[in-house]
C-alpha cells in the first residue's frame, strides 16, 4: 500500500498544504523550526489516526483554525483509497475510509503500515519496559494480524482479575473465582509470550546485520525477557496461583507477561544502562530497519518509514549505509536541514520537498526537469 498524496488543513503550522511523496525516498528539507517534523507527524497521523509526538491532540490544531483535517490518498496497484481524519477539540475524532465512517484505523486493510524514528523515541531503548512491550506487540500485530487477539484477550482478562483482587481486598468478594481468572489469563498469556518470543527470534539476525552496517559493534542483540518461565498455560496458571497471596496484598496482578521486557544488548551489556545515546540511537534504528524488512517480506510491501533529522547525528559512512537501505525499496520520508546530509538525495527518483514556514514546495523544478529528460 503506497501513499500517493497527503492534504492538510489547519494541522500544526499548516493552514492548507498538499504534498505528493515519491514511490521511494522523499527528502523534506528546510531550516530549523519551519515545520518539517510537523509534516512527518501529519503523515503518521493520517496513517494511524493518532500523533507520534503528543497525547494531547488539541496541540495538532493550528492556532485560530478551530479544527484539523488530514486526507490521505493511498494506492494498491490501480486501486485508490481515501483516508480522512477530522479533529475538532471537544468532539469525537471522525475517521472515514472511502467515505465510510470507521472507529479506528488499526483494522483498516487499505491504510499503509508506518514506522517512525524521532529523537524522542530513544525512550524505546532507555525508557520503561511498558514502551517496549507495546512496541513489540504492535510488530506482532503488523506481521500476524490474527494474533492481535492474544494481546487484547490478555488485557481484558488482566483487567477482570485485577478488579476481582481489588474487590476481595476491600471485603466485597470472595476468592472462589480467582482460579478461573488465573486459567483465563494464562490461556491468553502463554500465546502472548510465544508471539513475542517468535517476533524477537525472527528479528534477531536482521537486527544484527543492520547494526553492523551502521557501525554498532560488540555483537548487538535483541533479548526477550519474559517475567514467567512457564511453557504451557497450565504452568503459567500455577505461577499466578503461587503469587495470589502477594497479589491480594497489593490489590493487582504482580506476575505475568504484562511485566515482560525487551532488551537491547551489546558486548553482553544492557544498552539501557550502559549504552551511550549514540549507541542507543543506532540500536533503535537497527531494530526499526529490521522490522521494516521483516514486515515487507511477510506482507509483500515494507512499511512507510518516517525519519526525523536522523542524518545530522550520523557520520558520513553511517549516512550512506542508512540511505542505501532506504533507496533499496519501499517508501520513506527523511527530514533534514541540509540536503547534502542525505546521500542519494540528488538521484532522479528521489523527491525533494522544500519546507518553509507554513508551506511545502516541491518537487523542485530541477527534479521535474530531470524526470522529463
Amino acid at each position: 500500500m503506497r501513499v500517493e498524496r497527503l492534504s492538510l488543513r489547519n494541522f500544526r503550522t499548516y493552514e492548507s498544504v498538499t504534498v505528493e511523496p515519491g514511490a521511494g525516498m522523499t527528502v523534506a528539507w528546510g531550516a530549523n523550526g519551519v515545520g518539517k517534523t510537523n509534516l512527518l507527524e501529519a503523515l503518521y497521523f493520517a496513517c494511524t489516526g493518532r500523533s507520534c509526538r503528543t497525547s494531547n491532540e488539541r496541540e495538532l490544531v493550528r492556532f485560530g483554525g478551530g479544527f484539523a483535517r488530514t486526507e490521505l490518498v493511498t494506492s494498491d496497484g490501480p486501486e485508490q483509497h481515501l483516508i480522512a481524519v477530522g479533529l475538532e477539540p471537544g468532539q469525537p475524532k471522525r475517521i472515514q475510509v472511502d467515505q465510510a465512517v470507521v472507529e479506528r484505523l488499526t483494522d483498516v486493510e487499505v491504510r499503509p503500515l508506518v514506522s517512525v524514528f524521532l529523537p524522542d523515541r530513544l525512550e524505546l531503548v532507555s525508557g520503561p519496559p511498558a514502551l517496549r512491550r507495546a512496541h513489540l506487540d504492535q510488530v506482532v500485530a503488523a506481521v500476524w494480524p490474527a494474533r492481535r487477539a492474544s494481546r487484547s484477550g490478555y488485557s481484558a482478562a488482566l483487567a477482570q482479575r485485577n478488579a476481582l483482587l481489588s474487590r476481595v481486598r476491600a471485603g466485597r468478594s470472595g476468592v472462589d473465582s480467582l482460579p478461573a481468572w488465573d486459567s483465563e489469563l494464562a490461556r491468553h498469556g502463554i500465546e502472548l509470550m510465544r508471539n513475542r518470543a517468535a517476533a524477537v527470534d525472527a528479528l534477531q539476525g536482521t537486527f544484527a546485520a543492520h547494526a553492523a552496517a551502521l557501525g554498532l559493534d560488540g555483537y548487538p542483540e535483541l533479548v526477550y525477557r519474559p517475567r514467567s518461565r512457564a511453557r504451557t498455560a497450565e504452568e503459567l496458571a500455577e505461577e499466578l496461583a503461587e503469587h495470589s497471596k502477594h497479589d491480594l496484598d497489593r490489590g493487582f496482578t504482580t506476575h505475568g507477561p504484562h511485566r515482560d521486557d525487551l532488551g537491547f544488548r551489546r558486548a553482553d551489556r544492557d544498552l539501557r544502562a550502559y549504552g551511550s545515546r549514540g549507541q542507543q540511537r543506532l540500536a533503535l534504528l537497527s531494530m526499526l530497519l529490521a522490522e521494516r524488512e521483516w514486515i515487507g517480506e511477510v506482507r509483500g510491501v515494507p512499511p512507510l518509514m518516517l525519519l526525523d533529522d536522523v542524518m545530522s547525528e550520523l557520520d558520513e559512512r553511517r549516512r550512506q549505509a542508512l540511505s542505501d537501505v532506504l533507496l533499496s525499496g519501499g517508501q520513506s520520508l527523511v527530514t533534514t536541514t541540509d540536503v547534502g546530509h542525505v546521500p542519494g538525495a540528488a538521484r532522479s527518483e528521489v523527491v525533494r520537498l522544500a519546507v518553509t514556514e507554513g508551506a511545502v514546495l516541491g518537487p523542485s523544478r530541477e527534479h521535474a526537469r530531470r524526470l522529463a529528460s
